[in-house]
């Protein structure tokens, strides 16, 4: 398939094929962990399990959203390599410490420090891989690759920990998440990474720790092309929280349907995004990100709109399959918004200040959710319809904020630029 071409090409490169084969096991060990952990959950608290669960998952995105630039300034001049493979030791110690704790503090505390480590791994995985792939569309095929594997991570590892339940205990698969991050070590150690640019006597002094903290960020919000990244982040999280929150509500309560129907709408949000995922490299080759973005966002709002109408559709069957098809598009959506998001940092960042940005994205991002998470769950508890209403009106309000804070300049195709400078920034 033509589709699949520049994936191909991308993935030849030994450099990236490595950095991408490490990606995917340690999203596979992170799949089993999150099996394991609501395991485990119910095994120290039984009917508060989702309590616990909830708690944990709270625990892991402040985490994302508050180490992620703290860990970018720490390590800012630490050897690339190096930072990846020491967050894939910690995460491993901390799976198998899973095994053997007694006390529910014991979890949220281990949980922290494990997110604390992806917090530091991904976004310096991020910034390394347009260094790696100079060539624009090698590095588009890699977001989109990117995208599969949390697609696959999401459908796939719960299989897995299906398998390897059958013939090892619950707390086990923690072993199983440990050899994942054990794997991805293994590849980055194996990986030459590009050199980091020394720093010459005419650059600027290192700027003070916490200006470095918020550096990311600032660049975020006053590079006026990436302002709209920042919107379109929200209606994502807004679409996908309904999605990721509401679907068991809506198969068990609602319809009144079994788990097996649970699994299959949560696999068409996956597929969803799949499919776009397979098939943005080639539509980026003809249209600029702001249509493709701004499309994926008016998908989200509309898919997300038309959920209570899904759901009153006569007919338990009828409404499972019309909600499956608006998932579909929430998917692909979702991956229309968010795999171009890449090639947006890289052409208007300047290379060294692209660990900051990544890390900024990656924290910015993981706020929105840590959002409309527990709007998409409290209100959601009250009326479903309304929570689709809201939550719609907030991917609205967010994607006409992307609209018009798109710099009209931005609009039309560019090569991206390695290390391009962030003009509108300073030094």
């Amino acid at each position: 398939m033509q589709i699949v071409d520049p994936m191909r090409s991308a993935l030849a490169h030994p450099a990236y094929r490595r950095l991408y084969l490490a990606q995917v096991v340690a999203l596979a060990g992170t799949g089993v962990a999150t099996v394991a952990l609501a395991l485990l959950a119910f095994d120290l608290a039984g009917a508060q399990a989702g309590g616990v669960l909830g708690t944990a998952f709270a625990i892991k995105m402040v985490a994302y959203v508050a180490v992620a630039p703290v860990a970018a300034a720490v390590v800012a001049r630490a050897p690339r390599r190096a930072v990846m493979i020491g967050s894939d030791l910690l995460r491993l110690a901390v799976a198998a410490c899973l095994p053997f704790v007694s006390e529910v503090w014991q979890v949220y505390l281990l949980v922290f420090v494990m997110q604390a480590a992806s917090a530091t791994f991904t976004p310096t995985f991020q910034a390394v891989i347009p260094e790696v792939l100079p060539d624009e569309e090698d590095y588009t095929a890699a977001l989109s690759l990117s995208r599969l594997a949390y697609d696959l991570e999401a459908v796939l590892a719960p299989m897995l920990a299906a398998a390897l339940l059958l013939v090892m205990p619950s707390t086990a698969l923690f072993f199983g998440t440990a050899v994942g991050f054990a794997g991805s070590a293994l590849l980055v150690a194996a990986t030459t990474l590009p050199r980091r640019a020394p720093r010459g006597p005419d650059d600027a002094a290192e700027p003070p720790f916490w200006e470095r903290v918020r550096r990311g960020a600032v660049i975020l919000v006053r590079t006026p092309a990436l302002r709209p990244v920042l919107a379109l982040n929200l209606a994502v999280a807004a679409a996908g929280s309904l999605a990721l929150v509401q679907t068991v509500v809506i198969v068990r309560s609602v319809l009144g349907q079994g788990e097996d129907s649970v699994a299959v709408l949560l696999a068409a949000l996956g597929a969803g995004s799949m499919v776009a995922a397979l098939a943005l490299p080639r539509v980026l080759r003809r249209l600029p990100e702001r249509p493709v973005m701004l499309g994926g966002g008016v998908v989200l709002t509309a898919a997300t709109a038309l959920v209570p109408a899904a759901i009153g559709v006569p007919g338990t069957t009828c409404a499972l399959v019309c909600v499956g098809a608006l998932w579909l598009l929430v998917g692909a959506g979702w991956a229309a918004v968010e795999t171009p998001v890449g090639r947006l940092i890289r052409r208007h960042v300047r290379g060294a200040d692209l660990p900051a940005v990544f890390a900024a994205q990656f924290s910015l991002s993981h706020a929105c959710w840590l959002v409309t998470y527990p709007l998409a769950g409290w209100l959601g508890a009250v009326d479903l319809g309304l929570t689709a209403v809201v939550l719609a009106g907030t991917a609205a309000v967010a994607t006409v904020a992307a609209w018009r804070w798109w710099p009209p300049a931005s609009s039309t195709p560019g090569r991206v630029t390695q290390g391009a400078p962030a003009r509108e920034v300073g030094s």
